[in-house]
């Protein structure tokens, strides 16, 4: 009796608490078109409104290439960094406890509720050559803040809750048995980093990755105060889209903000394709 009732149950169909497949999905794709797929393609209208020649112009030009130049580079500088000291961070939170443990893993998110100008206005006082950092850099000939290293302080630090965010629920769910079956095998602490743990955190150290490059890409509250905005030195590509609207001169922005968008979608099928092939290395 009781293996025909476990059969019965294997027979039944899964339930589901959420409404019926058609209903889910339709609000999926309402929700989606709202949110993503009209301001996409209310750009992609208005850059249909010009012709090839007066995009290419636009955004190629000097200006626009030093500032894709300076947002490209410290964006990746910036989620290199977050990946890995990220990673080192989401593995001590989640692997010790000590005391002040809670308030660190508080602190984490704090650049999700600070408003990213009073992040920037911040960054720039500390940095300065007379903040509390700055004085100590400036003797060394460092330059902290309206510089390029000021740059990807800021984005740095907007970008950091991603990067550990995503790490985290993955090192807290690896499996310790896999970590003592290699340990038994006679395999050290080097080894069994770089065969058993790292293979298995590399999919999410890719996303965290992608997530803070997406993210610095994109930032502009906490740049203004603490780059200078410079052009040609310090200028980054959101701040020009946003010096050109305030000039009315809306097809440059346009054309500026179409190249950013175009980087974005090939960083997204980039990384979903590492992603993909690091999880295919991952399986036994």
């Amino acid at each position: 009796m009781t293996r025909l009732r476990a059969a019965a149950v294997r027979a039944l169909p899964p339930s589901n608490p959420l409404p019926g497949f058609s209903i889910t999905l339709g609000f999926t794709i309402i929700y989606l078109t709202v949110i993503v797929l009209v301001p996409i393609g209310a750009l992609a209208l208005k850059a249909l409104g010009l012709s090839w020649k007066e995009l290419w112009e636009l955004g190629t030009n000097e200006r626009a290439m030093a500032a894709y130049e300076l947002s490209l580079g410290a964006s990746l500088a910036a989620a290199l960094i977050n990946a890995a000291f990220g990673s080192l961070l989401a593995w001590v939170l989640a692997r010790y406890s000590f005391p002040g443990r809670r308030l660190l893993d508080g602190l984490i998110d704090f650049p999700f509720a600070l408003p990213t100008a009073v992040a920037g206005l911040t960054l720039a006082s500390l940095f300065s050559d007379h903040g509390w950092l700055g004085q100590y850099l400036a003797p060394l000939g460092i330059k902290g803040a309206f510089s390029r290293l000021g740059v990807v302080i800021a984005l740095t630090f907007v970008g950091l809750p991603f990067s550990v965010r995503t790490i985290q629920p993955e090192i807290e769910s690896l499996d310790q048995d896999v970590q003592e079956a290699a340990k038994c095998l006679g395999a050290g602490r080097w080894r069994r980093f770089a065969k058993v743990t790292a293979p298995t955190l590399l999919p999410t150290v890719l996303t965290g990755f992608g997530l803070s490059f997406a993210r610095a890409l994109g930032e502009y509250g906490s740049i203004v105060f603490i780059s200078g905005n410079l052009p040609f030195q310090t200028e980054i590509a959101p701040t020009l889209v946003v010096m050109r609207l305030d000039q009315f001169d809306y097809t440059g922005a346009i054309s500026v903000a179409l190249v950013l968008l175009i980087f974005s979608f090939a960083l997204l099928l980039t990384l979903n394709t590492l992603q993909g092939w690091a999880a295919r290395f991952n399986q036994p």
